[in-house]
């Protein structure tokens, strides 16, 4: 399995020294047994008076810095690398897993821990109409199923529009538009498998590519998708911009109920309207030979 070093940079450029509030970072891998993180570091300029690491309602670590120096720029430079073991077996969802209309997709006890995950929060009717057209036809299907289907469905018939910044656009609007940036995809797919009563995230990370032949639309930088709960399978990454089933070649980084909850840097400054000059984003995805992990290393992370 591969280990994959990731370099994201972000740079603030002001035209005069501005002061700056508390900035938050969520830019580090989260802990799994199918993504390890093995080194984290970010270096900031200028030094922060305060930093440390929390853990938001997501569970996701948060860097939180505050600072008293003024500055023309602004620099976050995270440097981390992750031990990836992705897999995408569906073998457990056999003893289980059926989706039909007027059925819970779940057992009592799971649906209300599932609970905040599984309300919609677009509630339009032409996402759900969307959503059951995948369910009309067979009327009992595998949860895992439907969703591939969903997500092929946005991948094949919807055009891809790169936007890297923003927020998403509403499921409804991709819809009608029949193109989206993957945070659009991530939101529809999302909010279409709630519409049929099954839990879902919205997931930031990073993509990268194995073989040079895979082309993964959005390689080399943030990427979303979405994470949805099959019964008896557990969280199950599901990416429509490339079509990916289980997490191969995606690194989550936080996994959340809505994608405002989700931002991989925000914070604010003080100074004059027309100070701020832009801001520049740069990330580099190097995927390395497992080889080059120590003997010792390699033999404790497989335990």
């Amino acid at each position: 399995m591969p280990v994959v070093s990731i370099r994201h940079t972000t740079t603030y450029r002001y035209r005069n020294p501005v002061a700056f509030g508390e900035h938050r970072m969520l830019l580090r891998p989260m802990e799994s047994f199918d993504q390890r993180l093995l080194q984290a570091e970010v270096e900031i300029s200028p030094e922060p008076g305060l930093f440390r690491h929390v853990h938001d309602a997501s569970g996701a670590t948060v860097g939180v810095a505050r600072f008293s120096a003024a500055a023309e720029r602004l620099v976050f430079d995270a440097r981390m690398r992750v031990d990836h073991r992705p897999d995408a077996a569906f073998d457990l969802e056999a003893a289980g897993g059926w989706l039909a209309p007027g059925r819970p997709a779940y057992e009592a006890d799971e649906a209300r821990e599932l609970a905040t995950f599984i309300d919609p929060r677009h509630a339009d009717p032409a996402v759900a109409a969307w959503a059951q057209r995948f369910l009309a036809v067979h009327g009992r299907r595998r949860a895992s199923s439907v969703v591939i289907e969903m997500m092929e469905a946005i991948r094949g018939e919807f055009a891809y529009a790169l936007r890297l910044r923003g927020a998403p656009q509403s499921p409804a609007e991709t819809l009608e538009r029949r193109q989206g940036s993957c945070r659009d995809f991530a939101l529809l797919l999302m909010e279409a498998a709630r519409s049929l009563g099954l839990a879902a995230k919205f997931v930031t990370g990073y993509v990268y590519s194995t073989s040079p032949k895979a082309g993964r639309t959005g390689g080399g930088h943030t990427h979303a998708w979405a994470r949805v709960f099959l019964p008896g399978c557990g969280w199950t990454d599901f990416d429509p911009t490339n079509g990916i089933v289980g997490n191969v070649d995606l690194i989550r980084v936080a996994a959340v109920a809505d994608p405002r909850l989700a931002l991989p840097l925000h914070g604010s400054w003080r100074g004059e309207a027309d100070d701020f000059l832009g801001m520049d984003v740069t990330v580099d995805i190097q995927v390395e030979a497992e080889s080059q992990l120590p003997q010792g290393l390699r033999v404790a992370l497989a335990r």
